[in-house]
């Protein structure tokens, strides 16, 4: 055996224990924190924001449901990995082996003395027959790039709580003894998911390198893949640290329901959708037109609605229809998709 056969056991051992024992059961904890949120929030009622612009209302809970989602197709993928390895000799043929024990089925052997490693484990090892000196680490590269995906989910998500705490739409509870800021004594700042973001941010720096470096070696076997796989416990730790800075983050806010709403209603001209959807059904006369001259531009009121729809050439049926949409009610089947798996 070469040494390259140890070693790619020992490096495939470790990141089936580092994920599969410590990051995927730190990252689970946080995707049913994310989880139980939008379950919570589900009928919250929220402004929406398109280009950063007010447009159609949401609800808080479908928008934890989005990461949630993203979140859980990703550890669905990582639930079954797999990652390759080799036991086949200086240059993969298995040369000394078939020399020294000519009788031996060394392709049984090798399935045999892999799966010994698999009891109880979360990411198996499966071996890789064809290879060099070797492992082509195709399968770290894609341990890493879906731990990057996941990563990038997170860090999407830690930028919106950071909006929603900025706008005050998400209240964080004050930490008996924590400083908010070093001059001003009132702040509370975001700083568990700020941290969160930056180390994620790290982490996926040497993902990507990882990702894009160990599936090239020069012909049979060269070293440069010796000193980049020593950083895997970094890329890790970053990850982990990540993980845990989102869930501290979470575990001290709460949706503030009064100021959401108030911030909704402010912004009346989001209906002006559901108003020029519903006189397309009924076929009335250049509907989205009529709403961009009456909203486009303009701070408008509930009341300005009301008389734009008393002038409309329509049923007095469909009138009462369109009078009884607000900001607050047009939000389609958001609690519904909540609920969904």
């Amino acid at each position: 055996m070469t040494s390259e056969d140890v070693n790619n056991l020992a490096y495939g051992l470790m990141l089936s224990n580092g994920v599969g024992e410590i990051v995927l059961p730190s990252v689970q904890r946080l995707y049913e924190t994310i989880e139980e949120l939008a379950q919570r929030y589900k009928d919250v009622p929220m402004l929406a924001r398109t280009h950063g612009q007010p447009a159609s209302p949401t609800t808080f809970g479908k928008e934890f449901k989005v990461f949630a989602s993203r979140m859980k197709r990703q550890l669905d993928q990582l639930a079954g990995f797999k990652i390759l390895v080799k036991l086949n000799g200086a240059t993969g043929n298995y040369d000394a082996h078939r020399a020294s024990y000519p009788k031996v089925d060394w392709i049984e052997f090798t399935r045999d003395f892999v799966e010994r490693f698999n009891e109880r484990r979360r990411i198996r090892l499966e071996p890789n027959f064809v290879t060099t000196q070797i492992e082509p680490h195709d399968t770290y590269a894609e341990l890493f790039d879906n731990l990057r995906r996941l990563n990038t989910i997170v860090i999407g998500f830690d930028q919106d709580m950071w909006r929603y705490i900025s706008d005050d739409w998400v209240k964080q509870k004050p930490v008996e003894g924590e400083i908010g800021s070093s001059t001003m004594p009132h702040k509370v700042n975001p700083i568990d998911f700020e941290n969160s973001e930056g180390n994620l941010g790290i982490a996926n720096a040497l993902f990507g390198y990882f990702s894009s470096k160990l599936p090239v070696s020069r012909l049979q076997r060269d070293l440069s893949d010796s000193t980049v796989e020593r950083n895997f416990g970094v890329a890790l730790g970053h990850s982990l640290i990540g993980y845990k800075s989102a869930q501290k983050g979470l575990s001290k806010i709460e949706v503030n329901e009064h100021k959401v709403a108030e911030e909704l209603e402010n912004h009346p001209e989001v209906i002006s959708e559901a108003i020029q959807t519903l006189l397309r059904r009924e076929g009335a006369e250049m509907p989205y037109e009529q709403l961009r001259e009456l909203t486009r531009g303009r701070k408008i009121t509930m009341d300005d609605f009301r008389t734009f729809i008393d002038g409309l050439n329509v049923s007095e049926e469909v009138k009462k229809e369109l009078r009884q949409i607000t900001p607050m009610n047009y939000t389609g089947i958001a609690g519904l998709l909540v609920e969904s798996k």
